[in-house]
């Protein structure tokens, strides 16, 4: 029998028991739904992941897309099974009715585009791209443009993308130099190269809706003058129905080490006369608006990477459980039986570190996308302003711990099987590749690094910090006086004094210190924040754990909950001790990286 793609049992329990999904349908927008539907929408996502995805994994890695000068050309499964997951109303599900969504809550959308993305990988992000590029017109386009755009992308009629990146920039937005030009029928042509364009161009859809920025003729330098706007591949009448040839050009295609599913393009907008652009907003607020995708996109991403971690977990427990090899230290018969190699401490170790991974940095994704529904759904305006703070302080630890974390799952999943870890019979090192991306997607672990500690931690008098230190301390205390957690509950707590401390002393010391220096050490901080966050996500699964235990109807259901207690208990034991080092170096101001001169290399 073959590994299940992802642990439906762990999944029941992140929604119902951890995150009490059906709690939401208490909200207007969800009174419709109940378990039954929900449960409903997640088994139609398994089998359309199973059904048309999964057969053909394989292929897709290895046969990456092409262009002839003219078109994409890649394998024809691709288009059957994205056109199966828009039939079934995956495509869109937490959308509204009117647009031909099913308007479920975030978290069940999630849990239903897990198993797609555990089959696909990233096949699946054309459609999550074109999610996310159809929110940001929701949410800050104009009427017109709402009506023209928002129902064939979410339909499947169109495609959507992020153009940001250029050659000459890179993730340095302020220097681009796409720039705009007002025409006399309001619109704009835009003139300029994007790199790095995921789902660019392609046969998929009948059209191609492109968010490029670009900086309107005249605006000032840096971020302050960048623009948004709507630059679609094929311009629309009117009635939806496509008109001519957009100015914009593919210039070819990137060939990844994994996500071969999915275009990575080099664009040419403006080649002849100016690429036909719609303005999104106002002037020189583009940056505003784009990170509106760009956030939702870093939560796409760790949520990726956790979910590529959970299915080289599931692959490589499947394979422990059937492996036989060895026998353990105290056996000395030669003639003995093999055990399966989840008999040895070793292979169990690297099995508890990939479970410990993956499942808390699920959990964090998930949170992540709790709070982005609560911030648009939440009953009061108290409870949504609370859920944005939140919600846009954790955000750079959403996007990073599970990729950093994600890999080294996969690593460990690898390990597990050893020579057949490394061979493409077996998926897990293509799980590897696919997630090695990750860390790199929507801006790298040093830029968000950068992001958490000199912008989001002061920001607004240090509004979203406290915010998530509270919510840490109100599972504290909420662990309290379950035996089986009060000693978890006091090294969380003191985890947090280490990360206060550090965070007071950096912030005093950017005041006062040569702030390049301060910086250096960034991604240590990063590191401790994440360890800190996930040890949290862990204790939150223990208090669920302990409760789930305490009413037990079957054996399998206490091993499950044990299971999780072990799996906190190894992430407490293993993982946030690293952090006292860490605090140490930036307690410091350690300049070992600082000072390192260009030409000692």
């Amino acid at each position: 029998m073959a590994a299940p793609l992802l642990d439906q049992r762990d999944l029941e329990f992140m929604l119902y028991e951890l995150f009490d999904v059906e709690a939401m349908t208490s909200r207007t927008r969800y009174a419709d739904h109940n378990r039954e539907t929900f449960d409903a929408a997640i088994s139609t996502s398994r089998v359309v992941a199973e059904k048309y995805f999964l057969p053909f994994r394989q292929k897709v890695d290895t046969h990456q897309p092409t262009f002839d000068g003219h078109k994409v050309h890649m394998i024809p499964e691709i288009k059957i099974a994205l056109d199966a997951v828009t039939q079934a109303g995956l495509a869109s599900p937490g959308a509204d009715y009117e647009l031909g969504g099913m308007q479920l809550p975030a978290l069940v959308a999630a849990a239903a585009g897990a198993y797609l993305s555990a089959a696909a990988s990233t096949t699946m992000g054309y459609v999550a791209l074109t999610n996310a590029n159809a929110n940001l017109i929701a949410a800050h386009g104009t009427a017109e443009q709402k009506k023209k755009w928002l129902e064939p992308l979410l339909n499947g009629r169109f495609a959507g993308t992020m153009a940001m990146s250029e050659p000459g920039a890179g993730s340095t937005l302020s220097d681009l130099t796409t720039y705009a030009v007002p025409a006399e029928d309001g619109t704009y042509r835009i003139t300029g190269n994007k790199i790095w364009i995921s789902g660019g161009d392609h046969e998929l859809n009948e059209n191609i809706v492109h968010l490029v920025l670009a900086r309107v003729k005249g605006a000032v330098k840096g971020i302050k003058g960048i623009s948004l706007f709507i630059v679609p591949k094929f311009l629309v009448n009117d009635d939806g129905s496509l008109g001519a040839r957009n100015d914009v050009t593919l210039a070819g295609l990137f060939h990844k080490m994994g996500g071969r599913g999915q275009t990575s393009t080099a664009l040419n907008f403006g080649e002849k006369d100016g690429a036909v652009g719609y303005l999104v907003g106002e002037e020189n607020r583009g940056l505003v608006y784009m990170f509106h995708m760009m956030n939702e996109a870093r939560i796409m991403v760790g949520s990726s990477a956790a979910i590529l971690a959970l299915c080289g977990y599931q692959y490589s427990l499947d394979y422990a459980k059937q492996r036989p090899q060895g026998r353990l230290p105290s056996n000395k018969d030669p003639l003995s039986p093999p055990v399966n190699i989840i008999e040895h401490a070793d292979v169990r170790r690297m099995l508890l570190a990939q479970k410990a991974y993956a499942e808390g940095a699920y959990a964090l994704c998930l949170l992540g996308t709790k709070l982005a529904d609560d911030e648009q759904t939440a009953p009061t305006e108290e409870e949504r302003t609370k859920a944005h703070t939140l919600l846009d302080f954790l955000t750079p630890i959403i996007k990073t711990w599970p990729s950093e974390y994600g890999p080294k799952a996969n690593y460990f999943a690898i390990q597990v099987l050893g020579g057949s870890g490394y061979v493409n019979e077996h998926p897990v090192e293509m799980m590897y590749r696919d997630n090695r991306l990750n860390p790199i997607h929507e801006g790298t672990t040093g830029i968000q690094s950068l992001d958490l500690l000199a912008r989001k931690v002061p920001q607004n008098g240090l509004a979203g910090y406290t915010a998530c230190i509270e919510a840490i301390h109100e599972t504290i205390a909420e662990a309290r006086g379950r035996d089986e957690l009060d000693g978890f509950a006091d090294e969380l707590e003191s985890a947090v004094g280490t990360l206060k401390e550090v965070t007071d002393f950096l912030l005093g010391s950017m005041l006062e210190k040569n702030i390049d220096l301060v910086l250096a050490n960034s991604v240590k901080y990063l590191d401790v924040f994440g360890n800190v966050v996930i040890a949290w996500m862990w204790l939150k699964q223990g208090v669920a754990a302990s409760k789930g235990l305490a009413c037990a109807s079957s054996v399998a259901d206490e091993n499950f909950y044990r299971g999780k207690l072990q799996a906190m208990r190894y992430f407490f034991r293993y993982e946030l001790p690293e952090i006292n080092a860490w605090a140490n170096l930036l307690m410091a101001l350690d300049d070992t990286t600082h000072s390192m001169q260009v030409d000692w290399f």
